[in-house]
């Protein structure tokens, strides 16, 4: 199964992390996801269907499931996220050397696993934390291929209702899956591969 789009990752002073998923191409169709970390642990994963949920929930861990929009809105480089109780805005930055240098990997090789196997190991010493292959639930394998990437400055975000706080980095690493996102706060264009393992 493979999912073309958009990953973005941020921190807040308040210790939640937020993985927002935007896929313009899905066996699903088009949607997005928002995966949050609160300081206490907690892993929630705010899905907008129910079959979407359901297969996230069976690739990644979580402690809570909700089943509810997920609204995302881009307009030059602001992206606004509305999801159930959280409220998040960001903007995109200049690419540095290493967006450019994903920008450059043809669209084709990315989707390979073969290329994420590859570059897994740079991945690993560039960005600590960050893989670009591993094993998922159910028994499912799961390859990441980078095409670009944008440092990103938060500008507000909210859960019900209450500040999260001033822009972070994601630190500790998010727990859902085999490797977190960047730990600077960046959007990265990924072509996702799951294969799925034994139900």
């Amino acid at each position: 199964m493979r999912f073309d789009g958009w990953i973005a990752g941020l921190g807040t002073s308040s210790g939640t992390r937020v993985v927002l998923g935007h896929w313009q191409r899905s066996p699903y169709g088009p949607f997005s996801d928002v995966m949050l970390e609160r300081p206490d642990g907690e892993r929630l994963l705010l899905a907008p269907t129910r079959p979407v949920a359901e297969f996230i929930a069976a690739t990644y861990t979580f402690d809570t499931v909700r089943v509810q929009p997920v609204r995302v809105t881009v307009a030059h480089r602001t992206w606004t996220v509305e999801a159930g109780p959280l409220r998040l805005r960001f903007v995109t930055l200049r690419r540095g050397p290493l967006g450019l240098c994903l920008r450059a990997v043809p669209g084709v090789l990315a989707r390979q696993p073969l290329w994420s196997t590859l570059v897994d190991r740079p991945a690993r010493l560039l960005l600590p934390g960050v893989r670009s292959r591993g094993s998922a639930g159910r028994g499912r394998r799961e390859w990441y291929g980078a095409r670009d990437l944008r440092p990103v400055r938060l500008v507000a975000a909210s859960y019900d209702g209450t500040d999260l706080g001033a822009p972070a980095w994601v630190r500790p690493p998010v727990r859902f899956g085999f490797g977190s996102v960047p730990a600077r706060p960046s959007l990265v264009r990924v072509t996702t591969t799951v294969a799925l393992g034994p139900e």
